[in-house]
């Protein structure tokens, strides 16, 4: 059944109304269909108010807030909705199992994300003061290596899927890096990971995949502790135990591999083939900035999440909000409301809702924008006429509520030998030691929101 049909019937919730329930005709938030086109979805969503029911996957219903205010209000009001899903009321009963596939994306872990406080201001400050050791300059310059190495492997063939080659493999070197691990562990966490955000059939075996790696990554910092990530949070005042660390460890990593990945893949599909970018991509009147800023807009990597919990009964924007019931920010229809002005010119304008926002806003969102940023810089600076292959509208989207992320970005270029590739003056800039083991700061260091510019070239 189609979305549009599940919407025909009933009549918009009207407030006092009963929560999601299987005999409402939801519209669903998975399959092909709405992956073609969630925007459709959205418009006819709004046409049911600022909160309607929606399928997150069969059998599992939940409220999608597409209102940018009404997320706003959830978002900042932390005393009215809670973070934890052991509030959610149809999984303490049963009506939704525990082997349901969005569980590895809604499920309860000891970690920030998932808890309130008093758990959320320790778990959070363990994870900002650990992140702010991680030097941005040398971030960085591994950043750059890092892209330099996957673009010399495809450079010669003239061809290549930027998805799969490139922005799939480069944040997963990245973070296993940073947070200590091997890089041969990067493919099954590759795995692991698309297999979760995707909320399908094998989102069990991804959860079970990345615990695994996580176990993996846990024993060996307890045994050799070292300058990353890992170390640093076991390390921190806040005492993360070995659980919690899994789980935190878990969240990072997740948070700063898929939606960094999606969100390289978008702003380069919105780079390639839109006209205000496209053509001599060196005459490009927009730079990469621009195209991050309308993709975090307008196609942001996690389109609906930041799932919450009425602690009670609540009436919001005029819909009855039961207690227990999952409220989900559709944080890519709500950037899109038609109530903010879409004349706009949002060109630096971060209002946008793609971290999030309220206490639980993404805390990593400087580091994702360096990592997506500088990738994508050098990626144009070597590859100067690099085009889609197919054309724009032939591109297919990933199924599944949570993120917005496209299947493959196949492209085509001159061929070049790695030897012979672009200017390497980056080398003799970037710092020497390895980043994973980045100096601890005299000052409390933040990461840029975009690259160096002295070492900006495109």
């Amino acid at each position: 059944m189609t979305a549009r049909r599940h919407l025909a019937t009933p009549a918009a919730p009207a407030a006092g109304s009963d929560p999601p329930a299987a005999s409402w005709q939801c519209a669903p938030l998975y399959g092909p269909e709405f992956a073609a086109d969630p925007r459709g979805v959205y418009a006819r969503l709004r046409t049911l108010g600022p909160v309607a029911p929606v399928e997150l996957a069969p059998g599992v219903y939940a409220w999608l807030v597409t209102d940018y205010y009404a997320a706003l209000e959830v978002l900042r009001n932390p005393h009215i909705y809670s973070k934890d899903p052991r509030n959610w009321r149809a999984l303490a009963t049963g009506e939704v199992p525990a082997d349901s596939p969005v569980m590895p994306m809604m499920g309860y872990r000891p970690n920030a994300l998932f808890s309130d406080e008093p758990d959320h201001g320790r778990y959070r400050q363990a994870i900002t003061d650990s992140l702010a050791r991680v030097d941005p300059h040398t971030l960085y310059g591994f950043i750059t290596r890092t892209a330099d190495q996957l673009i010399d492997a495809f450079a010669p063939h003239g061809r290549a899927d930027l998805l799969a080659d490139y922005a799939t493999p480069l944040p997963v070197l990245i973070f296993n890096q940073l947070f200590g691990q091997a890089d041969d562990a990067g493919p099954r966490l590759v795995a692991a990971l698309a297999k979760m955000f995707e909320g399908g059939d094998g989102a069990a075996e991804g959860n079970e995949l990345f615990t695994r790696y996580m176990v993996e990554l846990i024993t060996l910092k307890r045994t050799r502790p070292g300058s990353d990530v890992t170390s640093w949070l076991m390390s921190h005042p806040a005492g993360l135990n070995d659980e919690e660390m899994i789980h935190h460890c878990t969240l990072m990593i997740a948070a700063g591999t898929e939606p960094v990945t999606n969100l390289i893949g978008n702003a380069l599909q919105l780079l390639l083939s839109d006209d205000r970018f496209a053509g001599d991509l060196s005459g490009g009147t927009l730079p990469v900035d621009a195209a991050l800023e309308e993709v975090l807009w307008k196609d942001p990597p996690m389109a609906n999440y930041a799932v919450h919990y009425p602690r009670h009964d609540v009436n919001l924007r005029g819909v009855l909000l039961r207690a227990g019931d999952p409220v989900v920010i559709s944080l890519a229809a709500a950037n899109n409301d038609p109530v903010l002005n879409p004349s706009l010119n949002r060109a630096g304008n971060r209002a946008h809702l793609a971290f999030s926002a309220g206490p639980h806003a993404c805390p990593a969102k400087d580091p994702a924008r360096l990592i997506a940023t500088a990738a994508i810089e050098r990626l144009l600076d070597r590859l100067h006429d690099v085009e889609l292959s197919v054309p724009a509208a032939d591109l297919r989207w990933r199924p599944g509520p949570f993120q917005r992320a496209l299947t493959s970005l196949p492209t085509h270029f001159t061929p070049l030998h790695p030897l012979s590739l672009g200017d390497s003056s980056w080398t003799s800039q970037a710092p020497a030691h390895s980043p994973s083991t980045p100096p601890v700061p005299t000052s409390t260091a933040r990461p840029h929101a975009s690259a160096p510019q002295a070492l900006r070239h495109w």
